[in-house]
């Protein structure tokens, strides 16, 4: 399976955030067209007539944001990052190419302030495979527990955090219900997001005990969400104002990118990328909650493919054979066997085939059946069989390279960089995940 893993020296921006307006007149003053448009966003809704709407997304985002603020150490430092790094907006902007027009849309059409849509690049610099230290992912990077919370599919198949539509669904439901746990504040709301209400409430209730101000400037916080709001705030200023600060914004089409297809039932993604004429990793580019090689066989069976390709690709589907694209091997497990040994039987990852089987230990029972899954990469073994070659989730670790992990799975730097897209000039992150196809042989 290839998962799009776009490689980066630029993912530096991993939380949330959180600001609000100030109410000590010695902290930095947060400035707005519209200052009510800060507490409620309805506040600061205007009509855009349609005939004259921006050909850039950029230009459409510019047109409306609001929050700003005048110079603060922190804030001029997190500007100093961005403009620091060499092709990073070039970089960006072909990642909002892809994904940034239906956050937007969905922001506008919630009447939200247009900042919560570039959110996404400061919490994952718009790679949806995104991963944190602590497991948070996708674009919104959200935590395993707050996924589950909000009614995101995880599983062994799909993880709706990484999924472009339900990941932004659910982020923007969250931030409007922490915005209306905070009172419309949006500076403590964002704050909720990245540190967590309760942990904001506490630092509240700290500072209200010893009469000190209550707003986001004045809060003991944690590090991460002290320099999340200045983050956001940097990133806002230079698209309002790119010329000032030298950076060019390539023109980032204000179209859809993609759209969505209906399937007869679980499909394999390489079948169907060749059936729609598009590059597998293209398919999966705009699909990336699918972690395996096909669909999730319970799930949503729909899939998005580039808008250009919409019309030909429903064609397409609607002629799809329903439950011929994914196969599964019924095996009964006989007396003496092992997961060990019924893995390694059928070349597959021991990890693989507990999670197909919804096994958590080890035991099995002989009589009972296993599913074997059947799917992804073919490799013709010794004795003349073809079987399927199992993906593996790998998370780099700090000191690996390419060659260290192509050499420890038996792949080439190839393939490697192949399945994941990456690009060999650039630095493996810790906590970076790559999908494999390991040799068992």
């Amino acid at each position: 399976m290839r998962v799009l893993l776009l490689a980066s020296v630029f993912i530096f921006l991993q939380g949330c955030v959180g600001f609000e307006r100030v109410q000590d007149k010695t902290q930095p003053a947060l400035a707005v067209e519209d200052q009510a448009s800060v507490q409620n966003p309805v506040a600061d809704s205007k009509e855009k007539p349609e005939d004259i709407a921006p050909v850039d997304l950029w230009g459409r985002i510019r047109a409306d944001l609001k929050w700003s603020i005048a110079d603060h150490p922190t804030v001029e430092a997190q500007r100093n990052h961005y403009l620091g790094q060499d092709a990073l907006f070039e970089i960006l902007s072909e990642r909002a190419s892809w994904y940034l027009f239906y956050i937007v849309e969905q922001v506008e059409q919630r009447n939200l302030p247009i900042e919560l849509a570039l959110l996404p690049i400061v919490e994952s610099t718009l790679i949806p495979q995104s991963m944190s230290h602590r497991s948070a992912a996708g674009l919104w990077q959200i935590m395993p527990s707050t996924g589950k919370h909000l009614g995101l599919t995880q599983n062994w198949w799909y993880d709706g955090r990484l999924d472009i539509r339900s990941s932004t669904d659910v982020a923007l439901t969250y931030l409007e219900s922490l915005n209306n746990r905070f009172d419309g504040d949006w500076l403590l709301a964002l704050s909720a997001y990245n540190a967590g209400a309760a942990r904001v409430k506490r630092a509240q209730a700290a500072n209200d005990r010893k009469g000190l101000p209550t707003d986001y400037w004045s809060l003991k916080l944690p590090r991460e969400t002290r320099h999340y709001l200045p983050r956001l705030l940097a990133l806002a200023q230079i698209i309002k104002d790119p010329d000032h600060y030298g950076v060019h914004l390539p023109v980032v089409p204000n179209a859809p990118a993609f759209a969505p297809i209906a399937l007869p039932g679980q499909i394999e993604v390489a079948d169907v990328a060749k059936r729609f004429d598009i590059e597998e990793d293209v398919l999966r580019r705009f699909n990336p909650g699918i972690l395996r090689w096909a669909t999730d066989p319970n799930g949503l069976h729909e899939i998005l493919v580039p808008f250009d390709r919409f019309e030909e690709a429903k064609a397409i589907a609607s002629n799809l054979p329903v439950g011929t694209s994914v196969e599964w091997h019924r095996y009964t497990i006989q007396p003496g066997d092992s997961i060990i040994r019924i893995a390694k039987r059928f070349q597959i990852d021991v990890g693989m085939l507990r999670a197909a089987n919804d096994l958590e230990g080890s035991f099995i029972r002989a009589g009972a059946t296993l599913m074997i899954p059947v799917g992804g990469e073919p490799t013709l073994l010794a004795n003349g069989n073809t079987v399927y070659r199992a993906s593996v989730n790998y998370t780099v670790r700090r000191g690996d390279s390419l060659s260290k992990i192509a050499s420890r799975f038996k792949i080439s730097i190839r393939e490697l960089v192949s399945w994941n897209e990456l690009d060999p000039s650039d630095y493996l992150q810790p906590g970076q995940r790559l999908t494999l196809f390991p040799s068992q042989g």
